[in-house]
């Protein structure tokens, strides 16, 4: 783990791509903002692991969608009725 120390308006580059700036700090929180490419899906963590739960129950990998979907076409509800079958 990287571990750095910005102040205010400060950023960092992440990949060329991604850029991480402080907004604001207090001494119980940080606003970041998050600029990135489209593609790049950016989730808050309880976000990212309650989508990780969901799609356990479902019993479709996220990845297998993102995957499906990135070398395709089709719309996602097809793909999506191909992945349950």
């Amino acid at each position: 783990m990287l571990i750095l120390s910005r102040k205010v308006n400060e950023r960092l580059i992440i990949n060329g791509d991604i850029e991480v700036v402080i907004l604001d700090a207090s001494r119980n929180s940080v606003r970041i903002g998050v600029e990135a490419p489209d593609y790049v899906r950016i989730y808050r963590e309880e976000v990212y692991k309650e989508i990780l739960k969901e799609n356990a129950v479902s019993g479709v990998a996220a990845s297998d969608v993102f995957d499906k979907l990135a070398s395709s076409n089709k719309k996602p509800f097809d793909i999506m009725s191909k992945l349950k079958k």
